[in-house]
C-alpha cells in the first residue's frame, strides 16, 4: 500500500467527528488489473433525504517546494481515481481534501480557482490543528 499523507488521521478524524462512517482506510482502485489507493472511503446516512451518500477522500499536505506542483499531483490523482469510480462505481463521489492554509493559498489564486471551475474539483477543507472540516466545496 502507499504511504499515507501527512494529514491522512486528521482529514480521517474530522470525517468522523462530521458523522461519516469510514469505511475504508486506503480505498482500493482496481482497473484492468492495475490497483491504486484513494486515502479514505466513507459513508453517511441523511435521515431527512433517507439517502446514504459514499465518498472517496484524497488527501494533499501541499507542503512541497511548490504550490503549483502540489495542484498538478494532486489534480492527476483526483482525475485518475474519479474516472476510475465513474465505471466501477458512479453513486461514490470523490473530494480532494486540503488544509485550510492550502485553499487560503493555490486554491484562492487565479489558477486554482480555474481548476476548480473548469475541473468541477469538489474540496473538503479542514482545519488541520482541529481535526474538524471547515467547508464542502461545492
Amino acid at each position: 500500500m502507499p504511504e499515507r499523507d501527512l494529514y491522512h488521521n486528521t482529514v480521517k478524524a474530522a470525517l468522523v467527528k462530521d458523522g461519516w462512517n469510514i469505511t475504508h482506510d486506503q480505498f482500493p482502485l482496481v482497473y484492468g488489473g492495475r490497483r491504486v489507493y484513494a486515502d479514505l472511503g466513507a459513508e453517511k446516512l441523511f435521515a431527512a433525504e433517507k439517502a446514504e451518500r459514499k465518498i472517496v477522500v484524497e488527501v494533499k499536505s501541499f507542503v512541497g517546494q511548490s504550490e503549483v506542483a502540489d495542484l498538478q499531483e494532486a489534480y492527476g490523482s483526483y482525475e485518475m481515481y474519479r474516472n476510475i469510480l465513474a465505471e466501477l462505481e458512479p453513486e461514490r463521489i470523490i473530494y480532494l481534501a486540503v488544509t485550510q492554509e492550502a485553499y487560503n493559498g493555490i486554491f484562492s489564486e487565479p489558477l486554482g480557482q480555474l481548476m476548480l471551475r473548469r475541473e468541477q474539483i469538489r474540496l473538503i477543507v479542514f482545519d488541520k490543528i482541529k481535526e474538524v472540516i471547515i467547508s464542502w466545496i461545492p
